[in-house]
């Protein structure tokens, strides 16, 4: 896989934090902190009306039924399209 550096500033007690772990770590906590912050901007703009269910899918990058699952998680009652029913019954 390519890899780039990237330079970041942050607090002080973050970096000791940081500087203790490895750096497969830090790159599953990246993934992990991407992946979620996608989702709950997502699911933000959907429950604000500014973007449809399947926008919001696709603006986190996941599918209708697995956003779906976040949706309830955070009480939320998404709609269900018959791509998203599909997803579930599979």
């Amino acid at each position: 896989m390519p890899t780039e550096v990237c330079t970041l500033n942050i607090p002080d007690s973050l970096a000791r934090e940081i500087n203790t772990a490895n750096q497969d770590f830090l790159i599953e906590l990246l993934k992990r902190g991407l992946y979620a912050l996608k989702i709950e901007r997502a699911l933000d703009q959907y429950a604000r009306g500014g973007i449809s269910f399947g926008a919001a899918a696709e603006q986190a990058s996941v599918s209708q039924s697995e956003l779906a699952r976040h949706a309830y998680a955070r009480g939320m009652e998404p709609p269900f399209s018959s791509e998203t029913l599909t997803e579930e019954l599979a």
